[in-house]
């Protein structure tokens, strides 16, 4: 009997295809984020029953869910680079043909690094809302369903309540996260006021973060105890499709999503080709593409808890508590939402190093060497800066900076130029120091970083010296790293660029890496040459401020970015 069903089963398979035409296979790779993957396997499936074919060729297609954070880095190993926050990818995790996320931000972060990763289509193919997680009887607290709030309520409530925890999943790994951090900083706006209030809205987020979006849930109130719900997690940012999941759970205490204005960039899963695909994958996938903009499709993403991507809804989608009308009829406008497929069509990729800088030097630990020149030409003024010099930019910077740093880290000072201690052309004003206890002498060292009026540049001995310093005292489970800020190029009175190089090469150890970060400013430096002497390091890279004005923004850029030159 068995070798009949099977047989029957053989020759039904066999005739579907021979019915549909077609002949051979080929079989498509899937990955998809983990909430968005049934809908995909669902529909990829009734594809096939339906003899799904590229020109004659049936189609086979294996749908896998994957955590965008897991196959981020798995397709960043591929091009030998690697984003902040994230470790290495299992072996068993191979990157598809093609990669659904849950957002565009994940390949803008690899396109960022990886120069050669340019995915095909990456429209989206369906949106869920980053809205602001709170436990019912919270959001009864700060107004709601009567008041509609924003995301400089928020702010306040994140800087001054001293009863509102708040949290989030790692911005670094999670897209969500990402953007709850984003418009926050974006209510903050700018100036030295807004930076404080930034910097405390991340503290205060830190405290509660999560490193996945399940272990995050479970800090939510278990019980309807006023205890509980006193101590348990008060607000989170999460997608609209957590929020309906975890309440599908009935828990004793239901979440309600604010949908606060202006409203982020929601989550918008891009249909990303990979790059490595030939051109018959390349056809299936833009076939099965076309599957995923039916009926069909969009009714498994409303069971997903999902919308399509113009914000409509399918049959049988579930709204959370707060939110909007979400009636089949209803549009992305209407529900308070950006137009479908906007994500991160417009965001600048230098927004999201910033904000991920800013998340990587207040969470993470590390010990930096931060080496400032003092050459004469850093009198130059800067016509943006209120006719300020380079140097009183830089040291605003360099304030910024150390005021943004975790106690976590260590931070040490060097100034360089020419002759600045007897024959060197750099000098040790302050060691690398634990924050914790050396911040105010850290502090005050910045108001060191004054021009020699006649001094030279002394670029190639004094990055040497500061590689080796970095390296003799590296310390494991920290980025080990040197920044330095410079304005021209090498005056050639010391050691020559390529001694420079051949000595960084046999200094680099795998075992010990030193990341080096050198951060041009102005017009007067030399891309090339600062590029040519950063390359044997281990990692980093070069940033150019060409209007030193922007200092700071490039700064949190440098502190985000983890390979490659830019």
């Amino acid at each position: 009997m068995a070798i009949v069903v099977v047989l029957a089963g053989s020759y039904l398979g066999y005739q579907q295809l021979a019915d549909s035409g077609c002949t051979g296979s080929v079989r498509l790779t899937v990955a998809a984020a983990p909430e968005i993957a049934p809908a995909v396997e669902q529909t990829a499936q009734k594809w096939i029953q339906d003899g799904a074919n590229v020109n004659g060729t049936c189609v086979a297609v294996s749908v896998t869910p994957v955590n965008p954070a897991t196959m981020a880095s798995a397709v960043a190993s591929e091009h030998k680079v690697t984003l902040t926050g994230l470790g290495a990818a299992p072996e068993s995790v191979k990157v598809p043909d093609v990669w659904v996320p849950d957002s565009s931000t994940w390949l803008l972060r690899l396109k960022t690094e990886a120069q050669g990763f340019v995915p095909t289509d990456g429209k989206p193919v369906a949106q869920s809302p980053v809205v602001v997680a709170m436990p019912k009887p919270i959001a009864e607290q700060v107004g709601w369903p009567d008041k509609k709030l924003g995301w400089k309520d928020l702010l306040t409530q994140v800087t001054t309540s001293t009863t509102m925890r708040v949290g989030t999943v790692d911005p670094a790994r999670d897209a969500a996260g990402l953007a709850g951090l984003l418009a926050l900083g974006q209510a903050a706006g700018t100036g030295a006021q807004a930076q404080s209030a930034k910097v405390g809205a991340i503290k205060a987020l830190a405290q509660s973060a999560s490193a996945l979006r399940d272990d995050l849930l479970q800090k939510f109130p278990h019980s309807a105890d006023t205890n509980d719900i006193a101590t348990s997690l008060s607000a989170a940012p999460l997608s609209e499709e957590d929020v309906v999941a975890y309440n599908a759970e009935k828990p004793p205490v239901p979440l309600v999503a604010l949908y606060l204005d202006p409203s982020p960039m929601p989550l918008d899963y891009p249909y990303a080709i990979m790059p490595e695909v030939d051109l018959q994958k390349s056809a299936a996938a833009t076939g099965l593409r076309q599957q995923l903009q039916t009926a069909t499709f969009k009714n498994a993403l409303a069971v997903a808890g999902l919308r399509s991507p113009d914000g409509t809804v399918g049959s049988g989608f579930a709204a959370p508590l707060g939110a909007p009308d979400a009636s089949p009829a209803v549009s992305t406008s209407a529900a308070g939402k950006s137009e479908g497929g906007t994500a991160a069509a417009g965001l600048d990729p230098s927004a999201l190093s910033q904000v991920l800088g800013s998340w990587a030097a207040i969470t993470l630990p590390g010990r930096v060497l931060a080496v400032f020149d003092v050459s004469g030409s850093m009198l130059e003024k800067v016509p943006t800066a209120g006719g300020a010099d380079r140097a009183a930019v830089t040291r605003g910077a360099a304030s910024g900076g150390l005021a943004l740093f975790d106690d976590k880290w260590a931070v040490g000072v060097w100034l360089f130029s020419t002759e600045m201690d007897g024959k060197k052309p750099f000098k040790e004003i302050v060691p690398i120091s634990p924050l914790s206890s050396a911040r105010q002498k850290l502090q005050a060292s910045i108001g060191q970083i004054v021009p020699k009026k006649s001094g030279q540049t002394g670029l190639y001995d004094t990055l040497l010296a500061a590689y080796q310093n970095v390296q003799n005292s590296w310390q494991p489970g920290k980025v080990n790293s040197v920044i330095l800020f410079t304005d021209g190029e090498d005056s050639k009175e010391g050691i020559t660029q390529q001694a420079l190089v051949t000595k960084l090469k046999g200094l680099a150890d795998p075992k010990r890496p030193v990341r080096v970060v050198i951060i041009g400013i102005g017009t007067g430096v030399n891309r090339q040459e600062l590029e040519t002497i950063v390359k044997p390091t281990s990692s980093g890279g070069v940033f150019i401020a060409e209007d030193p004005a922007k200092i700071g923004e490039i700064f949190l850029e440098a502190i985000a970015a983890r390979s490659g030159a830019n």
